[in-house]
C-alpha cells in the first residue's frame, strides 16, 4: 500500500510540474485564482506530499538511473564485478577507504566515501577527491583523515581489500546516490569523542564510525 501512494505521489508531482509550465504560459488565469495563488498552492502540497518520497521510488518509476539502493551492495555481489580501471581521482579514493575503512561493513565503507564526496560538493572544503583526502597531510592537528596525519606514504599490503575499495570507488563515483550519510561532511571511529561532535549534528553510524553533518551558513549555500 505505502508503494501504491508513493507512485501516486509521483504521479501528481509530475502532473504538479506540467501544471505549472502550463500557467506560466497561460495569459489569462482560470477558477478565479491569480497564477501565484495556484503555483503557491501546488508548492504547499509538494512541501507538505511530494518532499517526503523516496528519490528511489521517483528515479525507477521514470526509469531515470541504474543507481542500487545501498542495501543491494554485498560482499559476494561486489566480489563478482570486474576490478576497475582507475584513473587518479579514483586511486585517491580507494586509498582512502582502504586506509579509513577496509574491514568495515560494505554500508561503513560507503559511508566514508560519501563524506569525501560530500566536501569535493561543498565550497568550504577544495573541489577534488585528492586535495579533499590530502587536506592539511602532514600537519597533525590540520589533517582531515588520521592515515595521512604523518605526511609519510603509505603502502598498501592486501590485494583484495583493496581490489574491493577500488569497486567501492567506481561505485560512489558512477552509480551511487549518497543518500546513506545525508551530506555528512564529518565522521570518526567509536572510540574518540572530538570537540567537534558536539557542534554538528549526528546523523548515522556504520559499523565503527559515526558520521555527522555540519551546519551551513545560508550565506554559504
Amino acid at each position: 500500500m505505502a508503494k501504491i501512494q508513493h507512485k501516486v505521489f509521483i504521479l501528481l508531482a509530475w502532473i504538479k510540474m506540467v501544471a505549472i509550465a502550463s500557467l506560466i504560459s497561460l495569459p489569462h488565469i482560470l477558477i478565479g485564482e491569480t497564477q501565484k495563488e495556484v503555483i503557491d498552492k501546488l508548492e504547499k502540497y509538494e512541501q507538505k506530499n511530494v518532499s517526503k518520497l523516496d528519490p528511489w521510488d521517483v528515479a525507477h518509476l521514470f526509469g531515470l538511473t541504474k543507481v542500487r539502493r545501498p542495501s543491494e551492495w554485498t560482499s559476494s555481489k561486489l566480489r563478482s564485478l570486474p576490478v576497475p580501471k582507475s584513473n587518479k581521482q579514483m586511486s585517491c579514493l580507494a586509498e582512502a577507504l582502504y586506509f579509513e575503512a577496509r574491514g568495515e561493513p560494505i554500508k561503513g565503507q560507503l559511508a566514508v566515501g560519501e563524506v569525501i564526496l560530500n566536501r569535493v560538493e561543498d565550497t568550504r572544503y577544495p573541489s577534488s577527491i585528492c586535495k579533499v583526502i590530502n587536506q592539511g597531510t602532514g600537519r597533525r592537528f590540520a589533517c582531515q583523515f588520521t592515515y595521512t596525519c604523518d605526511g609519510k606514504l603509505e603502502t598498501v599490503h592486501e590485494r583484495k581489500p583493496y581490489e574491493m575499495a577500488l569497486k567501492i570507488a567506481k561505485i560512489l563515483m558512477t552509480t551511487h546516490d549518497r543518500r546513506l550519510t545525508r551530506g555528512s561532511t564529518h565522521y570518526h571511529s567509536n572510540y574518540v569523542n572530538p570537540k567537534w561532535s558536539k557542534k554538528f549534528e549526528r546523523v548515522a553510524k556504520f559499523g565503527r564510525h559515526i558520521f555527522y553533518r555540519q551546519p551551513m551558513l545560508v550565506s554559504q549555500r
